[in-house]
């Protein structure tokens, strides 16, 4: 098995020259309330265009038809990438505002997501999210409300899904080649430990208030902001909350749990010793699930079976099956890879792309693979992994009612209220 993998830049760039066609849907397809663009091509805005999003910007360029960031030096870099005239704002409302757009990508920081995607089926417009879905349970309650009641296609960005080796790890496992799986182990390296410059005026080119939006007011800091957010249990959450989302999106596909949850979750962690980043920096979580009976682990650092950056281990009564990274550069054994389910097997849905699919699905009105139903099993995770940190103890979950038995702490930390407008 190769030890090395794709990250997600080096996935996306590898995806660009099929996504970057113009993507062309027959007449009537799109949301009734917004037109089509010229020769139905699905026009696109994009909102958040540092990192991710300027990867996703560079493949779609071609039918981008608007942008948007609250960092001026984001937006001309965006310019630049899309290479022609091309209306930005500041305010993703104006986007949202525009009949001409069909659909938004949304690669904002993860606090943003919950209210700008809201906002988005709200405005008849289809809608891919970066991953994680949501910052807290009440945003991905509210995500599927939103999503439902006004028929948008949402796929989210945890694009491990449509890669090959996670389709052929699904596959594996679904046609009971570890026979019944009793638990998945979780590696990844540790959280850094940073934030050491002082707090300051921001710069004129950034609107501050704008990057917080629904978030609590803090002081700008360079060491806060952009890539530097998921540092803080706030804001971004830690790797559990970034990577995690990409490695418990495999693990609930291949086990089939897109529609369960944990019974108990119980985190421990080491804080930082120095610095405002405040995510742990070592980090263990167990999630205990009923019926059938799973042990799901997450362990910063973990014990590595491989030299690999972080994956996972499927452990079940017949066999084990690891499984690297879980975003765009998943890998899996070559026993998964080379492993063909007979005639009467299960026959697992193969992606032609993440955003690919987003498309096709814009067009059938179907459910994408990460529809943000699943992708908010996958967010609750991580959340409640950091709840249960924070709170330093075990949380006994109702995956029903989607409550803490008993907790009232707890659950009032299931939500956060937003800040001035900037609520769901």
């Amino acid at each position: 098995m190769k030890k090395k993998f794709l990250s997600r830049r080096a996935f996306l760039a590898q995806s660009a020259a099929a996504a970057a066609a113009p993507l062309i849907l027959p007449t009537g397809v799109l949301a009734a309330h917004g037109r089509p663009g010229a020769n139905d091509r699905v026009v696109t805005g994009h909102i958040g265009i540092g990192g991710m999003g300027s990867g996703h910007l560079g493949a779609l360029k071609d039918q981008a038809g608007a942008l948007c960031d609250v960092d001026q030096n984001h937006l001309k870099r965006a310019r630049e990438i899309v290479g022609r005239a091309v209306d930005t704002y500041t305010d993703y409302r104006r986007i949202l505002d525009r009949q001409d757009i069909d659909a938004v990508v949304i690669a904002s920081p993860d606090h943003w997501h919950a209210v700008q995607m809201v906002h988005a089926c709200e405005a008849g417009k289809d809608v891919y999210v970066e991953k994680p879905a949501c910052n807290t349970i009440a945003e991905g309650q509210a995500m599927m409300r939103a999503a439902n009641r006004f028929g948008r296609v949402v796929q989210v960005g945890s694009q491990g899904r449509s890669t090959p080796a996670a389709h052929a790890a699904c596959t594996y496992i679904r046609n009971g080649q570890l026979g019944q799986v009793q638990r998945v182990d979780c590696w990844h390296y540790e959280n850094p430990v940073g934030g050491l410059k002082p707090d300051c005026d921001p710069p004129p080119e950034l609107d501050w208030d704008m990057w917080l939006g629904p978030a609590r007011w803090v002081p700008y800091n360079p060491d806060r902001v952009h890539f530097n957010f998921r540092w803080f249990l706030d804001f971004g959450g830690g790797n559990i909350r970034d990577r995690g989302a990409h490695v418990f999106s495999v693990v609930l596909w291949c086990l089939n749990l897109d529609h369960a949850g944990p019974v108990r979750v119980s985190a421990t962690g080491e804080p930082p010793h120095e610095g405002i980043w405040d995510c742990p920096t070592k980090m263990d979580v167990t999630y205990e699930f009923k019926n059938p009976d799973i042990t799901l682990t997450w362990s910063q650092p973990g014990t590595k079976p491989v030299d690999s950056a972080f994956g996972a281990v499927y452990t079940g009564t017949k066999d084990k099956l690891i499984v690297l990274g879980g975003d765009g550069g998943c890998k899996t054994e070559d026993k998964a890879m080379n492993y063909a389910p007979p005639a009467d097997g299960q026959r697992v849905f193969k992606s032609p792309g993440h955003r690919e699919n987003w498309f096709e699905c814009i067009k059938t009105r179907q459910k994408p693979l990460m529809n943000i139903e699943a992708a908010y099993r996958v967010a609750a995770l991580c959340v409640l992994g950091n709840v249960s940190y924070r709170l330093g103890r075990p949380l006994e979950w109702d995956p029903v009612k989607e409550i803490v038995a008993g907790d009232e702490q707890a659950n009032r930390m299931l939500n956060n209220p937003g800040r001035g407008p900037w609520r769901v």
